[in-house]
């Protein structure tokens, strides 16, 4: 039987080591069982974060029944944080988890990104709750071939799990296009959302990142004819059925 040991916690502690000589610090903790962003007890919210502000077109939540928008609410402390950061200032990242650690020089928005991604998947905002279980395998930095590569694996895992509970599984990924789409969206309006927020631009254009890599995979996902080329990494899976 496949069981994961883990904590009580995950932490991911991002380190930015900046030109200037200074150095900020950013923890990201998570429940270890569900992936979900642990909170302070008692935070207060700013006002962009409520729901009504610039709210997605696509957010399934009612202003009723939620008053803050749970996406914006996880990134809130990592926009305080890069206030007054500039999109392309230098920084040698340092981020830390409990399996390893990854260094790069890199710029600040790139940086930020990876932070931003990991919030807002762990956040439960019901749209991006879709990329969740690829935080067990948080991969910063990642090229677009990677993160192509395990957004199909982590999508078809969900449709085996489907499958064994005597679902109709989605084998041939139709349904995975329509939820990069949805998460474009959402990306979408989280520009909207901070582009008025007085602040240097390096927190804004790690979201215009997020948004290019979502759509650098759909355009993937829709040439599906892409995935021939590592087809023969699979011949040891294949062979018996290329010679029947």
């Amino acid at each position: 039987m496949f069981r994961m040991s883990s904590p009580a916690r995950l932490t991911f502690d991002y380190k930015f080591r900046r030109k200037s000589g200074t150095v900020k610090e950013f923890r990201v903790e998570l429940d270890a069982r569900t992936l979900k962003l642990v909170r302070a007890k008692g935070q207060t919210y700013p006002e962009w974060t409520r729901l009504p502000y610039f709210k997605c077109p696509n957010c399934p939540l009612k202003n009723s029944e939620h008053e803050y928008c749970p996406a914006a609410t996880g990134i809130s402390d990592v926009i305080d944080f890069s206030k007054d950061a500039v999109s392309f200032e230098e920084a040698d990242m340092e981020i830390t988890t409990e399996a390893r650690t990854y260094l790069k020089h890199t710029s600040m928005q790139h940086g930020l990104s990876s932070l931003i991604g990991l919030c807002m998947a762990t956040s439960g905002c019901p749209i991006l709750d879709k990329l969740r279980p690829m935080v067990r395998t948080h991969q910063p930095f990642a090229t677009i071939e990677e993160t192509v590569f395990r957004s199909i694996t982590s999508y078809l895992m969900a449709q085996y799990l489907l499958y064994k509970k005597g679902e109709q599984p989605d084998w041939d990924l139709k349904n995975l296009v329509g939820i990069y789409e949805d998460i474009r969206t959402v990306n979408q309006g989280f520009f909207n959302r901070i582009q008025n927020i007085h602040t240097e631009d390096a927190g804004l254009n790690a979201v215009i990142h997020l948004d290019c890599f979502a759509h650098f995979l759909n355009m993937a996902l829709l040439d599906i004819s892409g995935l021939d080329e590592i087809e023969c990494l699979y011949d040891s899976y294949l062979k018996d059925t290329k010679e029947s």
